[in-house]
Parts: C-alpha cells; sequence; structure tokens
C-alpha cells in the first residue's frame, strides 16, 4: 500500500469538493479501492500503486477543469475518469469563465480591439464613457494571464479622488476610508475568482489594489497593471505610475475624459498622457464610445442626454461670448 498527497493548488478547495463534498463523495464511490481523506487542500490517497496512479490522473484533469471553469460538476467528473476532454463548446472567444462556470468574452467590437491590443502591446489605454466594460475586460484579461502562470501578480489602482464626498467624513481608519474608491475592483474580481481563493490571492499579495499614491517609489515586475479611473490623476501621477514599469510587466489603463472630478480644474494626467504617448511603439490605444456601452440600455440614453446638453451649453456660452464682443 502507498500513500499519496495531492495538493489542490491555484483552485478552491470548497468548489473542488461540491456543497457537502457531493463531488468527492462521488470520487470515493468510483475509487473504492482507495482510501480518499481530504483537508483544506491535501486529498490524501492510500492504495495499490497503479490505481493510484490512475486516480492522481483523473485529479490532475479534474483541476486543470476547476482552474479553467472555476466549478467541477459530475459530468466533468465521469469525463475525466474516462479521460475524456472536457468540451464546453467553441471557447476561443473566451477570455476566462466566471465562478458560476459561465464565459467572459467581449461584448463588444472595441472590447475585442482592448484583447487584441493586450495581445500586441505591453501598455494599453482604453478610454470611454461609462458601462463600456473597460476595467472589467481589462481585469478579466489580467485574471486569465495569472491563471495561465503569465505573471506572477495582478496589481490593481485607482486615485482616491472624491466626486462629491470627502475622505474625511467617512468612518474609519485610513483602508477604511479608502476601500470605497477600490470596490468597483473587489466586484469584477469576486465575480471571475471563488471567495476563499479571492482572499487567499489577496492575503499572499498575489492579487494587490491599492490607491495610486501606494504606487510612489514600487518597481512592478511579473505582473499586469491596471490604472482605473486615470482622468483622475494629476500628470505627475500618471507620470510616476506609468515609470513603475517592471520586467515581464502589462499595463492597462482605464478612463473617462467626461468624468474628471479633480479639484480646481486641475489638467487631468490621462489627457496629457495621451498626447504626449500618442505613437510611442509599444503602447495601444483603444477609444471606446455609446455602441459599446454593456450595461443597462438606460446608461446609453443618459449618456447621449448628458452629451446633448454639454452641446448646447457650449453653444449657449460661445452665443453669450459673441454678444459681449459686439457690445
Amino acid at each position: 500500500m502507498i500513500e499519496q498527497h495531492i495538493i489542490l493548488e491555484g483552485i478552491d478547495p470548497v468548489s473542488f469538493y461540491g456543497a457537502n463534498n457531493v463531488h468527492l463523495t462521488m470520487l470515493k464511490k468510483l475509487y473504492p479501492k482507495l482510501r480518499i481523506v481530504a483537508r483544506d487542500n491535501v486529498i490524501k490517497v492510500i492504495g495499490d500503486e497503479e490505481e493510484l496512479e490512475r486516480f492522481r490522473q483523473v485529479i490532475d484533469r479534474l483541476i486543470a477543469h476547476c482552474t479553467r471553469y472555476n466549478s467541477i460538476d459530475e459530468e466533468a467528473i465521469i469525463d475525466a475518469v474516462n479521460g475524456k476532454k472536457s468540451d464546453k463548446g467553441n471557447d476561443s472567444n473566451v477570455i476566462v469563465y466566471n465562478v458560476n462556470g459561465k464565459p467572459i468574452y467581449p461584448r463588444s467590437e472595441n472590447q475585442c480591439k482592448i484583447v487584441e491590443e493586450f495581445g500586441k502591446n505591453d501598455m494599453i489605454f482604453a478610454v470611454g464613457p461609462a458601462g463600456t466594460g473597460k476595467t472589467y475586460t481589462a481585469i478579466a484579461l489580467a485574471v486569465k494571464a495569472l491563471k495561465n502562470k503569465e505573471v506572477r501578480k495582478i496589481i490593481l489602482s485607482r486615485p482616491a479622488v472624491e466626486a462629491g464626498e470627502k475622505l474625511g467624513f467617512l468612518p474609519g481608519d485610513m483602508r477604511d476610508k479608502i476601500d470605497p474608491y477600490l470596490q468597483p475592483l473587489y466586484d469584477a474580481l469576486e465575480d471571475m475568482i471563488p471567495n476563499a481563493k479571492l482572499k487567499e490571492f489577496m492575503d499572499m499579495n498575489i492579487i494587490q489594489i491599492a490607491p495610486l499614491a501606494f504606487m510612489r517609489g514600487r518597481t512592478l515586475n511579473d505582473a499586469i497593471v491596471i490604472l482605473d479611473e486615470a482622468q483622475n490623476t494629476t500628470p505627475q501621477q500618471i507620470k510616476m505610475f506609468l515609470t513603475r514599469m517592471g520586467n515581464n510587466t502589462k499595463m492597462v489603463i482605464t478612463g473617462d475624459l467626461t468624468q474628471i472630478d479633480l479639484p480646481d480644474k486641475k489638467g487631468s494626467g490621462l489627457t496629457q498622457a495621451l498626447n504626449i504617448l500618442k505613437g510611442v511603439k509599444g503602447i495601444g490605444f483603444v477609444t471606446l464610445g455609446k455602441k459599446d456601452i454593456v450595461r443597462h440600455k438606460l446608461v446609453t440614453r443618459i449618456v447621449e442626454a448628458y452629451e446633448s446638453y454639454e452641446q448646447e451649453e457650449k453653444k449657449r456660452k460661445e452665443k453669450e461670448k459673441e454678444d459681449n464682443i459686439k457690445e
């Protein structure tokens, strides 16, 4: 009799074992000659060497399946036992699968361009209005790279600029004050990585979420680094961020130039960076528009209404200026 320990690396044991250990129970029934005991992310197996090797191959197939789809089911277990490759249809366009095993893929022409530019360049700027999936697509690409072991970590950052509220009036310590600004990043990650695994990644600093100010002085290697809401950076801040880039690192900078919340109408660092870096080799640019909005259909109408209002205001101010000159 041989004893072997199998470690479930990079996946959530709860998803692997199933609710009430239903998947583990099924495996025990399929391999009655083996004694199988699971604890946390370690499976201890005792039995005949040949039977144990067959079981190990099945577990390896299931680990690969769970890594890709975030879950396994009865069909996946049977396929693994029979040596059949799991097939969820044509997934050539899929970036990753969410925590429920559903595919996440580009939903608009310019989201496809983000994926394309990400593959060709080490740095990309994705600029467009709210609801166009800029950040979500970027985080999906980062999660895919982490799962494929192309990088060792994901770093997500945002400038902590108030949009009406003030940091000092929020309750709690500095971490509590900052977290509301980073919540959209947490939301996207929670959709793509099971909670237990996400907590582990964050505890081990494999996934880091931090305000932009925390980037100063760092060199970011072997990582996908995403700067969200970049329109709220100053020229000095975005230059500092872009120059943190290290070896085997890709950066994605997202922003919406119509939602600049900087005080005293300071110039946006994103606007300046787009002008300065245009044409630099290795940097890709994607501009998203109303047709790329993938939220509720009302979001498109709201964006259009604000655009119309801003155009009318611009015309009104120009007319007032002309009238004043005539007088």
